[in-house]
């Protein structure tokens, strides 16, 4: 299984290649910087907040910064195979630059859909043309032509989003250009590298520089809701998503996303999903039994789960 973590730190676009020979579960990453991801072979599941987001073959998605939870499934024998293209908001006005400057192309953005609002994760099916893309940067690193080569990969960068930012608007357009605000991403990764910490929402502000006044709002802003409700629903996510993936104990498992009283994590957590751990962890495994035994995704597993 290839390191997510292995392009996270690199100065220029990062294109990687992900393959998983086997099924392996609901895997944890964590992103420092924006990726554009394309699934060559496969299918994936994207666990977004409460949703569980489908990603099929020949299909793209837009990951931001922060912690994401997916689930990489081989088909047919075949193992599972994507391609990611990382990078930070420095680079993409570099490119967005060069293309503005050296092509006279004018690029803005309009796109006023509530559906990719708020959302870590975008998913839309690639048109003939990035299809195309993809396959061919795939060639490329078969032959490991990428390695250590920052100029292709720039290029291939640039020629990634000419495609996305000229193809009309879309979802998956609009989080790329949304994505050049860099003081927006400095403040949601303050937030991002503090869900699991029990740091006062004091010095969140201090270390966003920001006042109390200003931090509130402008978390509201990036995340639509108060911090406090906001850092609760986040480590009731993890904390749904270990008790499936995982054997863990439930008070492990409240330790480990910062819920160090069992009774008040069971608490909240019955509030939120209308079960407790133990009972929702129970389901899953019921509804996991049903479907090995029927061809047919049941929908209680549906619902459990997105």
């Amino acid at each position: 299984m290839w390191n997510y973590e292995s392009a996270f730190n690199a100065e220029e676009p990062t294109i990687v290649k992900h393959v998983e020979k086997s099924y392996t579960g609901i895997e944890t990453i964590t992103l420092s910087r924006h990726a554009i991801a394309y699934v060559l072979r496969g299918r994936q599941y994207i666990y977004d907040g409460d949703r569980r987001r489908a990603v099929g073959r020949g299909e793209m998605l837009s990951l931001g910064i922060g912690r994401h939870y997916v689930e990489s499934i081989p088909e047919n024998g075949q193992p599972f195979e994507q391609i990611f293209i990382y990078y930070s908001p420095e680079e993409l006005q570099r490119v967005l630059m060069h293309l503005s400057v050296t092509y006279h192309l004018t690029i803005n953005n309009t796109h006023t859909c509530e559906k990719c609002r708020n959302q870590t994760c975008v998913v839309a099916e690639a048109s003939p043309s990035i299809r195309n893309f993809f396959l061919n940067t795939n060639a490329y690193l078969r032959e490991n032509d990428f390695h250590r080569d920052e100029t292709a990969e720039n290029i291939k960068m640039t020629e990634l989003v000419y495609l996305i930012v000229t193809q009309g608007d879309g979802c998956i357009r609009n989080r790329l250009l949304a994505s050049v605000d860099v003081a927006g991403e400095n403040f949601e990764q303050v937030i991002y590298d503090h869900i699991f910490r029990a740091v006062p929402i004091e010095q969140l502000a201090e270390k966003t520089n920001r006042s109390l006044t200003s931090f509130k709002k402008e978390f509201r802003r990036h995340f639509n809701a108060p911090p406090h409700k906001w850092y609760v629903r986040q480590r009731l996510i993890h904390s749904r998503l270990l008790l499936i993936s995982t054997n863990k104990s439930v008070s492990e498992i409240g330790n480990e996303c910062s819920f160090p009283n069992t009774s008040h994590y069971i608490k909240l957590f019955k509030r939120a999903y209308k079960l407790t751990p133990a009972a929702y962890r129970a389901l899953h495994l019921k509804a996991q039994q049903i479907q090995e035994v029927t061809p047919a995704e049941p929908k209680e597993a549906l619902e459990l789960i997105c």
